[in-house]
C-alpha cells in the first residue's frame, strides 16, 4: 500500500539522493585509475599508448552491454539488474587490486566497464519512472553532477591513500561502497512510485500529470505549444510522434545524432579525468598532493555545470533541450583553446579548470534526457542505452587517441584535437530536431503535415 493519498509525499527526493550516491560510487571506481597511473606507469614500464589503451577497454566494455541493457531494463524492469551490477562493479574494483601483471590490470578494466555499464540506463529509467516532465532535466543534472562529483573528491583521497599505503590499497578501499550501496537501493527504490510503501497516491498522481500551464499574452497555453521564437527556429523546434516501436528507434537520425555528438563530449571528459593527473605531474611539475587538489577542479565546476544546465534547460528554456547542449559544444572549444596558454600557479590553473569544468557540463547531462522527450516511457531505456553507447564508445576513443598524440607529439595537439571534438558535437546538434509533444508523455495523437512542407509529422492532441 502507498503512503496517504491526502498528503504528498516527496519520496522521489530520497530516490534522487539514492541515484547521486550510486552514481558518485560508480564514478569513484572509474576516476581512481586516473590517480594512480603515475605509480603503475613506473611499476610496469608502461607507455602513454599503454594507458589509453588500459582506460579505453573501460568503455569498450561499458558500450557493449548498454543496447542489451536499455532492451532488458524496457522488458524486465530495473531493481534486480541493478543491484547486480553495483555488487560487480565492487568486485571487478576489487579486482584491480588483486591484480598482478598488466594483462589481469587491463582485464579488470574491462570487467569494470561490462558490470558497471547498465547502472547508467537503470539510472535513466528510474529518473523517467520517477519525475515529472517539469524536473526530468534538474534530476539529470544531479544525476550526471554525481559522476563528476567523484572526480573532485577521488584525486586528494587516492593521493592521501597512495602516499599511506599504496595503489593497490586504493581499490581495496573503493570496492567497499558499491556493497553497502546495493543494498540501500533494494531496500529503499522500487521500479516504480506506486510500488513503494513510502509515496503516496498524491505523489503518484503529480508525477504522472502533465507540465502545468503559464500564461502567455493572456491566454493560458502548456509551456510545449510556446513556438516561433529564435530559439526555436535556431534549434529547430519541431512536434513529432513519440518514437514507439525499436525499429523507429533504431532508425531515428535524431536519436543517433544525439548518440554521435554525446560520443565526441564524452570523450573529451574522459580524456580530461584521464590524462589531467599526468598532465600535472609531467608537464606542471607538480607535487602528487598539489596535482590531487587542482586535478579536482574541473570536476567541481563540472557538479555546478550540471546542476545549472538541467535548471536552465527546465525552466529558462522550458525544457528544451538543445540550447544548453549548443552552449556547451561552442564554449568547449573556446576552454580547450584557453588550456594551451594554461598558467603554471596552481590557483590560476585550478580557476581555468573549474570555468572549464562548468561550460563543458551546462549541456552534459541533457544528452540523456533529450530521449525521454523523443520516445514514448517503454522505449526511452533503449533510446537512452544507444545514446549512452555512443558517450561510452567516446569514452574508450578519445583517451587512447590521446595517449597515441603524446607519444607522437605533445599536450597542445592534445588540446586542439578535443577542441574539434567539441565542434563536431556542435554541427552535429544542428542536424537533429527539437522535439516537442501536445500534452503528456503518450497521449494519443495525429499526425499531420509539417506547415513548412518537409516530412516532418506535427503532433497534436486527438
Amino acid at each position: 500500500m502507498n503512503g496517504s493519498s491526502t498528503a504528498r509525499t516527496g519520496y522521489r527526493w530520497i530516490v534522487l539522493a539514492m541515484i547521486f550516491l550510486t552514481y558518485c560510487i560508480a564514478g569513484a571506481d572509474r576516476a581512481n585509475l586516473g590517480v594512480v597511473i603515475p605509480t603503475i606507469r613506473s611499476e610496469y614500464h608502461l607507455s602513454n599508448t599503454d594507458i589509453g589503451a588500459m582506460a579505453s577497454l573501460f568503455y569498450f566494455g561499458y558500450a557493449i552491454v548498454q543496447i542489451p541493457s536499455g532492451y532488458i531494463f524496457g522488458k524486465l524492469g530495473v531493481r534486480g539488474l541493478m543491484v547486480g551490477s553495483m555488487v560487480l562493479t565492487s568486485l571487478a574494483t576489487l579486482f584491480m587490486g588483486l591484480a598482478g601483471s598488466v594483462f589481469q590490470l587491463k582485464a579488470a578494466r574491462a570487467v569494470l566497464g561490462l558490470a558497471e555499464g547498465p547502472i547508467n540506463i537503470g539510472i535513466v529509467s528510474t529518473i523517467n519512472r520517477w519525475f515529472p516532465p517539469q524536473e526530468k532535466g534538474l534530476a539529470a543534472g544531479v544525476f550526471i553532477s554525481a559522476i563528476k562529483f567523484s572526480p573532485a573528491f577521488v584525486p586528494p583521497l587516492c593521493a592521501l591513500l597512495l602516499l599511506k599505503f599504496g595503489w593497490r590499497d586504493v581499490f581495496f578501499f573503493f570496492a567497499v561502497p558499491g556493497l553497502i550501496t546495493s543494498l540501500l537501493w533494494f531496500w529503499l527504490v522500487r521500479d516504480e512510485p506506486k510500488e513503494s510503501r513510502y509515496v503516496s497516491q498524491s505523489e503518484v498522481d503529480y508525477i504522472k500529470s502533465p507540465p502545468p500551464a503559464q500564461q502567455v499574452q493572456g491566454h493560458t497555453k502548456t509551456v510545449e505549444t510556446v513556438e516561433h521564437s529564435w530559439v526555436d527556429r535556431l534549434i529547430r523546434t519541431r512536434r513529432v510522434q513519440l518514437l514507439s516501436t525499436s525499429r523507429s528507434i533504431f532508425t531515428s537520425w535524431n536519436v543517433w545524432g544525439c548518440a554521435l555528438g554525446y560520443f565526441f563530449l564524452v570523450g573529451i571528459t574522459y580524456a580530461i579525468m584521464t590524462w589531467v593527473p599526468t598532465y600535472l605531474v609531467s608537464v606542471k611539475h607538480f607535487s602528487v598532493m598539489k596535482m590531487g587538489a587542482v586535478a579536482s577542479a574541473p570536476w567541481v565546476g563540472a557538479i555546478v555545470g550540471n546542476l545549472l544546465g538541467g535548471w536552465l534547460s527546465d525552466t529558462v528554456f522550458a525544457r528544451r533541450r538543445k540550447p544548453v547542449m549548443m552552449i556547451t559544444s561552442v564554449a568547449t572549444v573556446g576552454m580547450m583553446y584557453a588550456l594551451l596558454f594554461a598558467p603554471n600557479d596552481p590557483m590560476m590553473l585550478a580557476l581555468l579548470f573549474f570555468v572549464a569544468g562548468v561550460l563543458l557540463n551546462l549541456g552534459y547531462s541533457t544528452f540523456l534526457v533529450y530521449p525521454m522527450g523523443i520516445a514514448t516511457r517503454d522505449k526511452v531505456p533503449l533510446a537512452a542505452s544507444i545514446v549512452n553507447t555512443g558517450g561510452s564508445l567516446g569514452g574508450a576513443f578519445a583517451p587512447f587517441i590521446v595517449g597515441l598524440i603524446l607519444d607522437k607529439s605533445g599536450w597542445p595537439w592534445v588540446f586542439a584535437f578535443l577542441a574539434a571534438c567539441s565542434a563536431a558535437t556542435f554541427l552535429l546538434l544542428l542536424s537533429i530536431i527539437e522535439p516537442r509533444t501536445a500534452s503528456g508523455d503518450e497521449q494519443p495523437s495525429v499526425a499531420l503535415p509539417a506547415r513548412d512542407g518537409n516530412k516532418q509529422l506535427v503532433e497534436r492532441s486527438a
